[in-house]
């Protein structure tokens, strides 16, 4: 136990340090990502239910660790850690935008389906309309 308090400042420990170091930005990261539903857990093999205010936790810890080590990171911890915090907080970002799987699931069902007096609206098109707005029902007024 004492070779490893004598020897802090030896080469090796130093790349254990980045090593131990880049796992639990890693960790924290992936976490995230868990419950965000982004990964599955490796445990069940399933995703998780979204839980973002577990994931802002593991979003908080990344931030906390790089303030808390601001000034003592080697430039691939820097890199490793700048990277990993922006991909996390985009995905946080797009798991808040996104509606509760369960919502989302009947909303495109009912866009699915059509009432029987829109099918002549889709079936006639507009000038305007682009391929990629094929998905979207149409609607049309009448009075």
């Amino acid at each position: 136990m004492s070779q490893t308090t004598t020897n802090a400042g030896a080469p090796g420990n130093t790349e254990l340090h980045s090593a131990l170091f880049a796992h639990l930005v890693m960790q924290q990261v992936n976490m995230a990502l868990m419950f965000m539903g982004r990964l599955e857990n490796p445990e069940t093999g399933k995703a998780e239910t979204r839980d973002l205010d577990a994931a802002k936790m593991f979003i908080d810890m990344l931030e906390m660790l790089e303030a808390k080590t601001k000034g003592n990171r080697s430039a691939q911890e820097e890199s490793l850690l700048k990277q990993s915090l922006m991909n996390v907080r985009m995905a946080f970002v797009e798991a808040v935008d996104e509606k509760a799987p369960s919502t989302a699931a009947s909303a495109s069902a009912a866009a699915s389906q059509s009432p029987p007096n829109a099918a002549p609206a889709d079936s006639s098109g507009s000038a305007g309309t682009s391929p990629g707005e094929e998905h979207r029902p149409k609607f049309s007024k009448k009075y």
